[in-house]
């Protein structure tokens, strides 16, 4: 039963609980609980409850660790006191609770620390006595009477001293060990029954169980080394003190731990920190579970008492169906409290269905059956439901796409959401679509206008507001980008070339010597030849042609001119003449090409700009010889795609054609394309790297022999050295353009 917060709320509910016990205690009850008290005697803290008939049968109890609670049950008992809740202050006791249900009592004993009890049942008193000891019987049945106004309190030596003597200790069962999903290591011990308390602990690295009043068997005592199923756990030891039997386990690593146990098996799970797998198929990880943690040790305690101790807790409202039944043992240490009820329910093969603060605990084969018929009851209601027709205006979107979308199948994106094992609809939420998963119901259609850019749709009222609500999710207006592009083919030449040209000949009896000059110069090997004064004939007049033995000049591939020195040798006594030219070139050549395409476009939608030359070529075949053309462009096409923090995804397509050589088929078509995705800040922008290419060539002409010789060689030959170096670099700057529908967002 939940508990209100407010002070007014805990009286309506005291009264409450007053009128039921008194109902209760006409009806069912066949004892009624008058009153409590507490006092401290010789040191040691009771609280008495008096009844008005002899207790026949000893409640069942069990402790709460966080908060630190003792609750009792007494079966077929009702309540006649004028009051449901008593506040005391005699040291580990803060308050006590009672609360009465048709069937029993329920006493709530709130404490200030974790402790434990001893209580002894006394014809119509019931006397606990908090101590510290855990271990000791919860309940006993002594002759001690009453301590009628708080005499004769029964002392702690008598009240110990009613505690039957155990002959024989009952054994441990079986200890084993086990890996589990995701590398956690699986402790089991059997213990003797399922009464039997197991005090789970961790002592630094080393986690220690602790049974009392137990015996291991001889086979059991042993060590048993477990590092070889990689698992955090490396090593168990068992051994017995006493009356008291002691397994120490010992981890490594960081892990943590968790208790389980069902009837007599306790399950310690030891999980790995970086690694927290699911404890078995059905449960979910620990970290899923957000609850507030909390500790429970229950006894063989009704199912439905611990589903109340969790609606205590949590503050939540906890419908139980009538199937629901049994009893479970079950003690967890520090685990939140929606993973604890995800135990007990998995353990009782139940199911459970939240609804704000309200959660309804069934087996899962009946929350099955009632969600099969919810559904076809609602099929079958939206099957009658009568159809209504509707227009809809499109503004942005095209009225032929939007009727698409509609009749898309979207059952495959909606099952993993309707599978889920807790998820239930809103109370308000509309009838489900159709089988197939589309927008418009099963008897829903609709058709377009393109003229007007509507869509018409006919359905039931729950499918025109599906279809409206989806229609204002689509037809919105899309964020346009402005893409900027620079391409820049830069490009270097460099070329070094060295030539001579070697002439001779012989005017003795034909020409007439300028002085006596021995060496002409020139500008060329014609310009000195000349300037020898042997240029002319002087008994024919005609001019003399300066023969070349050796031409090797150096050239130029830029078209630049090529300068050289040339000088010539001679004799004046025998007119006889040598000439030598000497040609050489070393030029350096830059250049750019820049192209700035502009483009705007809208949100993943693709834009092209092209710009270049259609080239002629010719194609000969049986129809004749046709003219045909080849596109030498400058393409952009890029798609931008806004993400939700303002940056850009671009996809792009960047290509440049040249005119290339020709050849007797056409020309060639010089290529160069990037074709890439970058992410980009508005307005930043982006380099894309392009092609680089560099191209070296070395020639040398010579001649044979003589270009070889050693020294004079150079004059019988010409060097050429030309290097070619090409890149082209893309610059990318987008920019969102601001749109007032948006900014008043």
């Amino acid at each position: 039963m939940k508990k209100s917060a407010g002070a007014s709320g805990n009286a309506r509910r005291a009264w409450a609980f007053l009128l039921v016990g008194v109902t209760s205690g006409v009806v069912f009850a066949q004892n009624t609980l008058l009153g409590m008290s507490a006092y401290v005697a010789d040191g040691v803290e009771f609280l008495r409850l008096d009844f008005a008939q002899d207790v026949k049968k000893p409640p069942r109890g069990f402790t709460l660790q966080s908060p630190p609670r003792i609750t009792l049950d007494f079966p077929e008992v009702g309540s006649q006191s004028e009051q449901s809740k008593w506040v005391f202050s005699t040291g580990k006791l803060q308050s006590a609770q009672v609360f009465v249900a048709p069937e029993r009592a329920r006493v709530v004993m709130q404490l200030k620390q974790n402790t434990g009890y001893l209580g002894t049942v006394d014809g119509k008193s019931v006397l606990i006595r908090l101590q510290a000891d855990v271990s000791a019987p919860e309940f006993v049945q002594t002759a001690v009477n009453p301590a009628p106004d708080h005499a004769e309190v029964p002392s702690a030596a008598t009240a110990q001293a009613a505690v039957p003597a155990l002959a024989v200790r009952p054994l441990v069962q079986d200890l084993d060990f086990k890996r589990g999903p995701g590398g956690s290591g699986l402790v089991l011990l059997t213990l003797p029954s399922d009464q039997t308390v197991a005090d789970v602990r961790q002592l630094g690295k080393i986690l220690t169980v602790e049974l009392d009043k137990v015996r291991l068997p001889d086979a059991l005592r042993r060590r048993m080394d477990v590092g070889d199923f990689a698992t955090p756990v490396q090593a168990i030891t068992t051994t017995q003190a006493g009356d008291r039997v002691k397994v120490l386990i010992e981890p490594s690593g960081k892990w943590d731990f968790n208790t389980v146990q069902i009837g007599n098996t306790l399950t310690v799970t030891v999980v790995p920190v970086a690694d927290r797998s699911p404890m078995h198929a059905n449960v979910l990880d620990t970290e899923a579970f957000t609850g507030q943690k909390l500790s429970l040790n229950f006894q063989s305690i009704d199912l439905r008492s611990v589903l109340q101790v969790i609606a205590d807790f949590t503050k939540f409202n906890i419908v139980t169906s009538d199937t629901v039944t049994g009893t479970v043992t079950l003690r967890l240490e520090d685990v939140p409290w929606d993973q604890a009820l995800d135990i007990i329910l998995q353990s009782k093969g139940l199911g459970m269905r939240k609804r704000g603060n309200v959660i309804w605990v069934a087996p899962k084969e009946e929350i099955a059956i009632r969600e099969k018929l919810d559904f076809e009851s609602q099929a079958a209601s939206q099957s009658m439901e009568p159809l209504r027709t509707q227009s809809f205006q499109i503004n942005y979107a095209k009225a032929v796409d939007i009727v698409n979308k509609l009749k898309e199948d979207v059952a495959g994106a909606a099952a993993p959401a309707a599978t889920a094992p807790s998820a239930s609809p809103p109370a308000n939420a509309p009838p489900a679509a159709s089988a197939k998963g589309q927008v418009l119901s099963a008897r829903g259609t609709g058709f377009a206008d393109p003229r007007t850019n509507q869509v018409f749709v006919t359905d039931t009222a729950a499918g025109l507001e599906r279809v409206q609500q989806f229609i204002a999710k689509v037809d919105v207006p899309l964020r346009q980008v402005l893409i900027e592009a620079r391409l820049v083919v830069a490009s270097e030449d460099f070329g070094r070339s060295l030539g001579v040209k070697l002439g001779g000949f012989d005017a003795a009896g034909g020409s007439t010597l300028s002085g006596a000059n021995r060496v002409g110069f020139g500008t060329s090997l014609d310009n000195a030849f000349i300037t020898s004064g042997l240029a002319k004939n002087v008994a024919t007049g005609t001019t003399l042609v300066n023969p070349q033995y050796v031409n090797f000049p150096a050239s130029s591939s830029t078209g630049a001119s090529v300068p050289s020195i040339a000088f010539t040798l001679f004799s004046a006594a025998s007119g006889q003449l040598i000439g030598l030219e000497l040609s050489a070139l070393e030029s350096n050549a830059t250049g750019k090409v820049v192209s700035s395409p502009r483009v705007l476009t809208m949100d993943q939608q693709p834009a092209i700009v092209s710009q270049g030359t259609q080239i002629p070529y010719a194609t000969v075949s049986a129809n004749g010889t046709q003219t045909q053309f080849q596109q030498a462009n400058l393409k952009l096409e890029v798609t931008p795609q806004i993400t939700p923090d303002g940056t850009l995804v671009l996809t792009l397509d960047i290509s440049k054609d040249s005119l290339g050589i020709a050849t007797t088929a056409g020309y060639a078509i010089d290529t160069k394309r990037v074709k890439t995705q970058a992410l980009v800040e508005n307005g930043g922008t982006v380099v894309i790297g392009g092609i680089y290419e560099m191209t070296e060539n070395n020639t040398e002409n010579k001649v044979p022999f003589f270009g070889d010789l050693p020294l004079i060689g150079v004059l019988f030959k010409n060097n050429a050295k030309t290097t070619t170096k090409k890149e082209l670099l893309v610059f990318i700057t987008p920019k969102i353009v601001v749109d007032k529908n948006f900014a008043a967002r």
